[in-house]
């Protein structure tokens, strides 16, 4: 199957690493994306996003002719949809299919009998068949005969992206078995990993639910915290102990979830039985509360110093949703900067890895009265603050990522010991 022709409708995150990879394999591949500018970027062989070994894939694919974009589709052997699925501004924060089914919608006049259509777009249980079959099956197109629908989540990490693409397990949710055999002879092209075949709306689930497990996990972290906290207790010691055990597992607390998965799956699952996720609804209130909590301790940690969160100066440090990426999507961070901005504090922002963000680091941290450290960056871990102590007006850092090391002539508070901060300490580390 090297000779395939691929069209990959969506090119953010996934689907244009997905093109990459696919057309590394001997796949034509053709990259669709509404946005121009991402299509002469492509086109040019340049990635528009920073993801280790992307640019150098586009760039060969694109010079061996391998890979092209356009902003419309073009008659294909498989269709991978890829396009975003937020949740709606409803009150239940249900699964957004709208581009998904624009997608689908665009491909119809290009697929041809024997065409598999692959959806990788997370979606809500159910929603290949009761949604997409029927747009399908209205075009006159019989599924499992003549075209051949799937359902094949995508499961990576940013920064390793092209590597799990390749080596991760994969799991094929056909409409029917025919469907499932179809899509997973492609993804043999290309995966080393195990691949599972099953149902569509099984598969749907399976993706949510892995976003879920993970998105619970941290609320347990991020509730002890808060717990910790009012009990006087060092958290990540706890956490660092409970883990000791063969079976235990806790998660890192942090300022919040973010991204486009942990913080928008667990209501795909939840709309669709809303009286039945009670524990996927709790915890997703409780992450959702985290920006608000580390906005509160920071003004108490400068009470405490006799501050003011009004007029203060706050350096915040981080705004992409986890460390070493350049996404900020659903970040925390973008709330902690609301409230401060609310409350009257003068926030200054750096990130090294957001453009907007990378400015000098002197300018964010002179005259400070507080550093919050809200995304794990290399460029935040051990001691690479130090240099940027002396500039503060109150060496005070307050880390939620447990990524500081100690810092001379500072006091750096984490959420092991935010309840133990007190006047006499930061002026000791001030001397």
């Amino acid at each position: 199957m090297e000779n395939t022709r691929v069209c990959v409708i969506g090119c953010g995150y996934i689907g244009l690493p997905t093109a990459a990879v696919f057309a590394d394999k001997g796949c034509d591949v053709l990259a669709v994306d509404i946005n121009e500018r991402i299509v002469d970027s492509i086109n040019r062989g340049e990635a528009f996003f920073n993801e280790p070994g992307l640019s150098e894939l586009i760039e060969q694919a694109v010079k061996c002719g391998r890979l092209k974009a356009s902003t419309a589709p073009e008659p294909a052997d498989v269709f991978i949809i890829a396009v975003p699925t937020p949740f709606k501004d409803d009150a239940l924060k249900s699964c957004d299919l709208s581009s998904v089914l624009k997608a689908i919608e665009s491909v119809l006049p290009c697929l041809r009998p024997g065409n598999a259509v692959i959806i990788e777009s997370t979606m809500a249980p159910r929603s290949t068949e009761d949604y997409v079959v029927p747009l399908i099956a209205e075009a006159g197109f019989v599924i499992g005969s003549d075209v051949f629908l799937a359902h094949c989540p995508e499961r990576v990490l940013p920064t390793n992206i092209i590597s799990e693409l390749v080596n991760n397990d994969r799991i094929i949710g056909g409409y029917t078995p025919a469907c499932a055999d179809k899509a997973a002879a492609f993804y043999r092209i290309v995966s080393k990993g195990a691949i599972f075949t099953t149902e569509a709306k099984t598969a749907e689930m399976a993706k949510c639910i892995e976003n879920v497990f993970r998105d619970l996990n941290i609320a347990l972290a991020n509730e002890l915290v808060i717990i910790c906290d009012e009990l006087s207790i060092n958290c990540l010691d706890v956490i660092s102990l409970a883990n000791r055990h063969p079976r235990v597992n806790i998660h890192a607390p942090g300022p919040g979830v973010g991204g486009h998965c942990l913080a928008i799956d667990p209501y795909f699952v939840s709309s669709k039985a809303p009286d039945k996720a009670n524990i996927i609804r709790l915890a997703r209130a409780t992450n959702e509360s985290m920006p608000g909590f580390v906005t509160a301790k920071a003004k108490k940690l400068l009470l405490e110093q006799g501050l003011s969160i009004s007029h203060a100066k706050v350096a915040v440090l981080g705004v992409a949703y986890k460390g070493n990426v350049d996404d900020c999507r659903e970040s925390p961070a973008l709330d902690v900067i609301s409230s401060l901005q609310k409350s009257g504090s003068v926030v200054a922002v750096f990130d090294p890895r957001v453009s907007e963000y990378a400015v000098p680091l002197e300018s964010v941290m002179q005259d400070a009265c507080i550093a919050i450290v809200l995304t794990d960056h290399d460029e935040f871990k051990e001691d690479a603050l130090q240099p940027y102590v002396g500039m503060m007006q109150h060496p005070l850092v307050f880390d939620t990522r447990n990524v500081v090391g100690q810092l001379d002539g500072a006091q750096v508070v984490n959420f092991g010991n935010l309840f133990s901060v007190a006047p006499a300490e930061l002026e000791q580390a001030k001397r």
